[in-house]
């Protein structure tokens, strides 16, 4: 590889990666020689871009672009300087950055262009032409703001030759109103020194300090217990207008303040950027808080009218009280809106120490929110996901390991959001992680949980909403079993058994249903699912395991009653039978697994070794395999597809017991 595309990869990397710099993917950066220039092409994030992020385009017909004379309409000029873009690109299989033209125009070997946070302080206010002569003096060039494209780039390309005739060289700086930075150098060595000279100026004049390695986190509030009252209401009358929304809150000091009143929230209720509209696009809904009630009917109220008027959902919600609301296509576009609405909020305090903040005006907001190359900059970062259960949020409890874990995994891959509820903390946080690796546009959580703790499975219900805005599949995985017949089980492991085969079921159920009744209110025609992973001890008797296969007949009848006290409000009970997974830890663990309880309890006649139990066991397996969570999953998923059945048990045991 090239030592200057070697370095230009680190250098966008290391900024790209850094939050106080570029936020959701944006900013370019560029490297050229005589002939040929490096750009980064769209749809690729700085933070983990490669050689082949980046678009190759020949100079010569880059600089014809300067000289040429466009169409006076400016859709046609667009298209025409798009065309002219991509004929001048040696890399026909990715479109070059809107911004290579100003790329090309300032003479230096490497541009790095950002929006850092301290910068759009300075940009984004009603002082920014004055503060930055101030700042700055004659060593930057100041752009007012300019619609992006061809219009922009003549702009710049025009101060920069004013500046050029003035100091006999090209800036190493320019400065965008409402916009960001442009640095240049024939170094990336002097282009770091630059931007922390930059950031470093800026912050001393704003009293702020974005410098460190991360900044220092804003004190974290609180998310209010109402949030499980209000959020999955919300998520429903969004997503009756444009398919299944992912929500997600976010409460700090910092949100706090702004969505302490309408008079603060008036301070962040328009763009600042194009960033800003591309992602949150240009309004945002606040919502006073009286209580639930009122809000909810509010919330109504907003919501349809915000549609009827704009024609998309709102992707902003700030609640009196609460905090900030991110409603995306997906939990991917959910941490993208938050981050970058957030980021206004800092914005919006750091203009204050330069006369204010200075928002986008109508105009300009309308072009961007027009502009095909916003337009598709907006689709490559929606990202997708495709499966049979996209964008639903389901809990799986005892999901750290064994057949939790693999039913969460397959459902992950079928596009689910899945919060893994499990007591095994250590466990539990190394599964997400892995999952995390495994996720597209859908995301994991980890929720520590007790499910025979009712004040447990709130919280649990609480972090779901919190992180993905409501709940549309519950699956009562956890369990556990003690062996033993009636002479040697103790009143303390049967009560143990039972408490969390049982009784657990019945508090996980009710902290279920009462966050997929207030969504399904505001939803007609939608269905959420109880699913209780059972046994095939469920169906008949288990010898020597009667404290286990007590609970889980007793699985069934609750699953039955609940099934028909929650048809009404379209929440749909069902329990799956699952046959043996012998390679699970329930089966094979050393310590305590089945096989070593059933060899010491005596359950197989005539067994010695482990491996005896487990070929009795197999043998009575007609399709001669174990059950795995994939085909507990195709069950699962079966289940959650169709609409008219409820209260029903599904054997999945390869025959082992069948259904008369």
């Amino acid at each position: 590889m090239n030592i200057n595309i070697k370095q230009l990869i680190e250098i966008s990397r290391k900024y790209g990666s850094d939050s106080r710099y570029v936020i959701a993917g944006g900013g370019n950066t560029s490297y050229k020689n005589d002939e040929k220039l490096w750009v980064k092409a769209s749809g690729h994030a700085l933070a983990t871009i490669t050689e082949d992020g980046f678009a190759i385009l020949d100079r010569k017909k880059l600089n014809m672009i300067s000289e040429r004379q466009y169409s006076n309409d400016a859709t046609e000029r667009e298209e025409e300087v798009k065309n002219d873009l991509a004929a001048a690109c040696i890399t026909t299989d990715r479109r070059p950055s809107v911004e290579t033209s100003m790329h090309n125009a300032i003479d230096y070997a490497f541009i790095v262009h950002l929006h850092p946070t301290a910068v759009n302080g300075l940009m984004c206010s009603k002082n920014a032409e004055e503060e930055t002569k101030n700042l700055f003096g004659d060593d930057a060039v100041y752009i007012p703001y300019t619609d992006p494209g061809y219009v922009l780039f003549k702009e710049v390309e025009k101060r920069i030759n004013a500046f050029k005739g003035r100091k006999g060289k090209h800036p190493a700086i320019v400065l965008l109103q409402n916009h960001g930075i442009f640095v240049g150098a024939n170094t990336t060595e002097e282009i770091e020194g630059l931007y922390l000279d930059i950031i470093d100026n800026i912050e001393k004049k704003a009293a702020v300090s974005l410098t460190t390695e991360t900044e220092t986190e804003t004190e974290t509030e609180t998310i209010c217990d109402c949030a499980q009252e209000i959020i999955p209401a919300i998520r429903m009358m969004i997503s009756k207008h444009g398919g299944l929304k992912t929500l997600k809150i976010r409460n700090n000091s910092r949100i706090k303040r702004f969505s302490s009143s309408e008079k603060e929230f008036a301070k962040v209720a328009a763009p600042f950027t194009p960033d800003a509209i591309v992602y949150c696009k240009s309004e945002y809904i606040y919502l006073a808080y009286k209580d639930n009630d009122d809000l909810l009917e509010k919330a109504q109220k907003e919501i349809d009218a915000y549609i009827k008027t704009n024609g998309y959902t709102p992707k902003i919600i700030i609640i009196e009280g609460t905090g900030l609301i991110a409603a995306g296509d997906n939990a991917a576009g959910c941490d993208i809106l938050l981050d970058v609405y957030e980021d206004m909020m800092k914005i919006a305090e750091i203009a204050q120490s330069f006369g204010g903040e200075h928002p986008m005006t109508r105009k300009q907001i309308d072009f961007i929110d027009n502009w095909e190359v916003e337009n598709y900059r907006r689709k490559v970062s929606a990202g997708n996901v495709s499966g049979r259960v996209e964008n639903k949020t389901i809990i799986v409890t005892g999901a750290a390991q064994g057949f939790g874990e693999g039913i969460a995994e397959c459902l992950l891959k079928e596009g689910a959001n899945i919060v893994v509820a499990d007591l095994n903390e250590t466990a539990g946080r190394v599964t997400v992680e892995r999952f995390l690796g495994l996720c597209k546009s859908n995301r994991a959580i980890f929720v520590k949980t007790n499910v025979a703790d009712i004040k447990s499975l709130r919280n649990l219900i609480h972090e779901t909403v919190c992180n993905f805005g409501g709940l549309d599949v519950f699956i009562s995985n956890a369990g556990v079993l003690r062996a033993g017949g009636l002479e040697d089980m103790t009143p303390e492991n049967f009560e143990f058994v039972t408490k969390i085969n049982y009784n657990a079921y019945f508090y996980c159920a009710q902290a279920a249903s009462r966050v997929m009744k207030l969504q399904n209110k505001y939803a007609p025609g939608y269905y959420c699912d109880i699913i209780q992973i059972n046994s095939k001890s469920g169906l008949r008797g288990s010898k020597a395991n009667f404290a286990y296969a007590g609970g889980k007949f007793g699985g069934i009848g609750l699953t039955q009653s609940f099934a028909l006290e929650l048809a009404p409000f379209r929440i749909k009970v069902n329990a799956i039978c699952p046959g043996n997974f012998y390679e699970g830890p329930l089966w094979s663990n050393p310590e305590n697994g089945l096989f070593k309880q059933y060899l010491q309890a005596g359950k197989v006649p005539g067994a010695q070794t482990i491996e005896d139990v487990r070929k009795y066991y197999m043998s009575q397996v007609p399709m001669n395999k174990g059950t795995s969570p994939e085909d507990v999953t195709k069950a699962a998923l079966y289940l959650i597809d169709q609409t008219c059945e409820t209260g029903q048990v599904l054997p999945v045991t390869g025959g082992q017991v069948m259904i008369n």
